[in-house]
């Protein structure tokens, strides 16, 4: 299983498929990545591979971070993460990973920070339907009334309300992956993600084997009580 690659986001734009149909795709430029260090459960405590994308020069860099390059051997990059990965798999620090791992038709899940829109209102925060578009009204969009009685005496936690929109992690789950170009280092998944052009995204690959394996289980069940539907019971066997 596929754990996942840095990528960037470049722009939306759309294709056509086989059918001629329009299918709005991202541009992510995804990878190379670089095998920082293997996490395991032994000395770690849990199995995780740190990788590297986006060469840069060292003095972007703080110390303790250019120390960790130099002391793998390995040129000064601009990000690391760790992703989660399964302890069987091996692979060696200072391997490449490209988009090579995936295919057309896989299924990603991407996660980045959302575009940051300021101080809002609950109608373009939260979604609320506000009040009445007429003259004679004058409540647009207000929240309306978030008070108690008596008791409690106070707002509850959580209660929306007007306040900051945007920069937080979002995901994005079960993209297609529409097309793979290996040589430019980009990957086209059907739909939008989060952030604006230039943001860092996390891609992952996400394994429905297990939900296919379960349907397969439930079939035979299913014809059986079909078959057990059709047998034909005599009164007499029924008494």
């Amino acid at each position: 299983m596929m754990f996942g690659l840095l990528a960037k986001k470049r722009g939306m734009t759309q294709i056509f498929d086989a059918d001629g149909n329009i299918v709005p795709v991202t541009v992510l430029e995804a990878g190379p990545c670089v095998v920082i260090s293997r996490k395991n459960k032994q000395h770690d405590g849990y199995s995780a591979l740190q990788l590297a994308f986006e060469p840069c020069e060292e003095r972007r860099l703080k110390k303790p971070r250019l120390g960790l390059f130099k002391k793998k051997g390995i040129a000064p990059h601009a990000y690391m993460r760790e992703f989660v990965l399964d302890e069987n798999i091996e692979i060696a620090e200072g391997k490449k990973l490209s988009v090579n791992f995936f295919r057309v038709g896989d299924m990603v899940n991407v996660s980045g920070m959302t575009k940051g829109r300021g101080f809002q209102g609950v109608m373009k925060r939260h979604g609320k339907a506000g009040g009445p578009a007429a003259h004679g009204s004058d409540f647009h969009r207000r929240p309306g009334s978030i008070g108690m009685r008596t008791w409690p005496a106070r707002v509850f936690k959580n209660t929306r309300l007007p306040g900051h929109m945007g920069v937080e992690r979002v995901t994005i789950r079960n993209l297609e992956v529409v097309a793979v170009h290996a040589e430019e280092n980009v990957l086209l998944v059907r739909g939008a993600v989060p952030g604006f052009n230039g943001t860092l995204l996390e891609v992952t690959s996400t394994d429905h084997s297990l939900f296919d394996r379960d349907k397969e289980e439930t079939k035979p069940e299913a014809n059986e009580v079909k078959a057990n539907e059709n047998i034909q019971v005599s009164p007499e066997e029924a008494k």
